[in-house]
């Protein structure tokens, strides 16, 4: 069976999309490099940080209301605009040599608060311009495009960039920034459901509060979404303490971490590109159910390595497995979800997904402290294979009636 063409507005909305990710991995180490300059202080650092982690768990649904009331592809050309002006004052203050520990905590946390409006209004966007059939594929090429532009061309120049000028960085985020911005604008309109007429338009809290219940009521997206937080929970934890894994547990030298963590990389972009091959033979939810099997075997597999070669191997496979779960869990609501409710939705489950990440990371730095790495691997191995039971015992084909095409 042929594939769905993606077309060019998808094309367009892709490109904007590694744009700005580009830039994001250019920003995100040089502020932490930047804050290294003006103290020493790790909490301070830490702090410029979690200033950038907070506001999806803070404003995240917020961000889907309104994502919902205004037109998603107007909010994410201004949205964007609005992010390059911020990153190009943050350039002028670094070339000035006006840095300070406020400002940086300002920007990071400012930067992400907005990224939060524009992920919901992108989820949103994406079923209007691509065929439903062709959505997990465009969700992986999406993740595969991003994981390329931050992971092997963003990371690695940003040091090489800030050494040669502090400011250089923030210019460059500044520019894709704008550049995403009028990729953005080139869409063709979309007449969005969102904007139908309404009589009267309930409160922000009570628009929060019907995307939650939606979300709840639907069994399926529901039992996906929770089963995400409890893997989040492992991967966080496993995240955590990683470099330290690395180094102890598998020997690798630590020229070669940078080599090592690359797999990661690699193994994401590969299961990014066969997302959609994944979905088109087994179907969304079946194929949810395999990849966590996977996921678990690799991390097992990760557990018990003490090589650098076959923890690289294990590493990737797990990598793949989550970058085609996160595909699959996005192609699903998207193709479920009313399209008035999808920016509520879509936050809703970006939200309870994310909720366990920081006590996952809590948890795996002080069972390591006390215990050492090694059992921190075995526990998120176990985990894991707590959440695969859990999915084959729960994550079942339903009607189609009920699924409307959509496993």
């Amino acid at each position: 069976m042929t594939s769905p063409a993606l077309g060019r507005d998808f094309r367009l909305l892709w490109s904007a999309a590694v744009s700005s990710r580009f830039g994001d991995a250019l920003r995100t180490p040089a502020l932490a490099l930047l804050a290294a300059t003006v103290t020493r202080d790790p909490r301070v650092i830490a702090a410029v940080t979690v200033a950038a982690q907070l506001p999806p768990l803070l404003f995240g649904l917020l961000g889907g209301v309104y994502a919902d009331r205004w037109d998603r592809r107007r909010t994410m050309a201004v949205v964007d605009g609005v992010r390059a002006v911020v990153v190009a004052a943050l350039a002028v203050v670094v070339a000035l040599n006006r840095v300070s520990v406020l400002l940086l905590l300002v920007a990071a946390f400012l930067l992400a608060t907005l990224g939060t409006l524009f992920d919901s209004a992108s989820f949103a966007l994406l079923p209007a311009l691509v065929p439903p059939d062709a959505l997990p594929r465009a969700n992986g090429r999406l993740q595969a495009g991003s994981a390329v532009a931050g992971g092997f061309l963003g990371a690695p120049a940003a040091g090489v960039l800030f050494a040669v000028a502090p400011t250089l960085p923030f210019a460059l985020d500044a520019v894709t920034f704008a550049a995403a911005a009028l990729l953005v604008l080139a869409l063709a309109p979309v007449g969005n459901a969102n904007a139908r007429p309404r009589t009267r338009r309930g409160s922000v809290w009570s628009e929060i509060v019907e995307g939650l219940r939606w979300l709840r009521a639907h069994r399926t997206l529901w039992r996906v979404t929770v089963l995400t937080a409890a893997s989040n929970l492992a991967i966080s934890g496993i995240m955590a303490v990683l470099v330290l894994y690395a180094l102890d547990v598998l020997r690798v030298p630590p020229a070669g971490y940078g080599l090592f963590t690359a797999a990661a990389i690699v193994g994401g972009v590969a299961g990014a590109l066969g997302a959609g091959r994944l979905a088109a033979r087994l179907g969304t939810v079946p194929a949810l159910r395999v990849v966590l099997a996977v996921e678990t075997v690799a991390l097992t597999g990760f557990a018990l390595a003490r090589h650098p070669v076959s923890g690289g191997i294990a590493l990737a496979v797990f990598a793949a497995g989550t970058v085609v779960w996160n595909s699959l869990w996005a192609s699903y609501g998207q193709r479920n979800v009313p399209s008035e409710l999808l920016g509520r939705v879509g936050a809703a489950q970006r939200m309870v997904g994310l909720l366990t990440a920081p006590l996952g990371a809590a948890l795996a730095g002080l069972a390591a402290a006390a215990y050492g790495t090694v059992p921190v691997a075995g526990a998120a191995a176990g985990t894991f294979a707590l959440v695969t039971l859990a999915a084959w015992r729960t994550l079942r084909p339903v009607a189609p009636a009920v699924l409307s095409g959509a496993a």
